[in-house]
């Protein structure tokens, strides 16, 4: 498309979890499909998140907050890579992206870091 950078993925994504995504991963026909099918439905430009409901970064543009070129990634707002469901789904800048998925990836730290260090800790108790 004319004007638009359309890169494939931004985000790095662990191999592990690459293969949950549609079609094997995001270099797959399937997942290329629905990233056009979701940045053309976004006009290209951010669709915001809770934090930044008005966000409308133009993908391959200087950031208004930041400066940094855009990016649109794709971001499943619950987490889940497993489905393709455009409405769970939406175009994220990077900082977008980043500011949504914080809270999910510190659990998900927190998670790592008590597997590799198996002891109780006030989180394992309270919620044990």
């Amino acid at each position: 498309m004319m004007g638009h950078v359309m890169e494939l993925s931004a985000m790095p994504i662990n191999p592990e979890r690459m293969k949950n995504y549609i079609g094997g991963g995001t270099h797959s026909k399937e997942w290329k499909a629905f990233r056009a099918t979701i940045l053309e439905r976004a006009g290209h430009r951010c669709e915001g998140t809770p934090q930044n409901p008005d966000c409308r970064a133009d993908n391959g543009q200087p950031h208004p907050e930041t400066g940094s070129k855009v990016v649109l990634t794709i971001a499943h707002m619950d987490w889940d890579e497993s489905h393709a469901d455009p409405l769970r789904c939406r175009a994220l800048c990077q900082r977008c992206h980043n500011q949504w998925d914080s809270a999910h990836r510190q659990k998900n730290a927190r998670t790592t870091r008590r597997r590799k260090a198996p002891q109780i800790d006030m989180e394992d108790w309270l919620n044990g």
